[in-house]
């Protein structure tokens, strides 16, 4: 569900914008689901199509960590910049809650860079978290990735369906600036 979310919130973006989405707006979204392989050393090579969207539009500079012990987020560093920085509210980093949460996720987080092979480290802690061995699936969810044990992955999409209640929900979700 939370794909179709994150979907929706660019689609709803674009057209606000623009009123239309063009061919252009919806190549720099990462979309979609393939298959990668965690070297000895904790390295995932991100499968070329993502990582030509990230580099065009983000740059190398990435920030991978966890938001749950079941697979790893990797954010580019702008993206991951304007979700936790500093916003016309002031310090949101000093309320209670966000500052639990930033300490969550940067504790086994860490800044990292795209090498020259396309690859990236996941630090151990992370790797174990997530049950990440050999064989991965990185999936795209519009503005970041996310790196799964392939069985977890697959038991989590066969355990918790997308049920009618959902579809309705994601059906009423309206356009930013537009009212029912």
């Amino acid at each position: 569900m939370e794909i179709l979310l994150d979907i929706w919130e660019i689609v709803s973006y674009i057209w606000e914008e623009t009123g239309q989405i063009g061919k252009a707006q919806m190549q720099d979204v990462l979309l979609g689901s393939y298959s990668a392989r965690v070297d000895n050393s904790g390295r995932v090579k991100i499968p070329e199509k993502f990582r030509e969207i990230i580099e065009r539009k983000y740059g190398k500079e990435l920030f991978v960590t966890s938001l749950y012990d079941e697979s790893v987020q990797i954010y580019p560093l702008t993206v991951w910049l304007g979700m936790t920085g500093l916003t016309s509210e002031g310090a949101v980093h000093l309320r209670p809650d966000v500052r639990k949460f930033l300490l969550r996720v940067n504790r086994n987080g860490s800044q990292i860079e795209i090498d020259s092979k396309g690859r990236i480290l996941i630090g151990q802690a992370l790797r174990e978290k997530a049950g990440l061995q050999e064989s991965v699936e990185v999936v795209g969810l519009s503005n970041h990735l996310e790196v799964w044990n392939k069985e977890i992955l697959d038991g989590k999409i066969e355990t918790t369906p997308l049920s009618e209640a959902d579809f309705e929900n994601i059906a009423r979700i309206q356009p930013r600036g537009q009212s029912e």
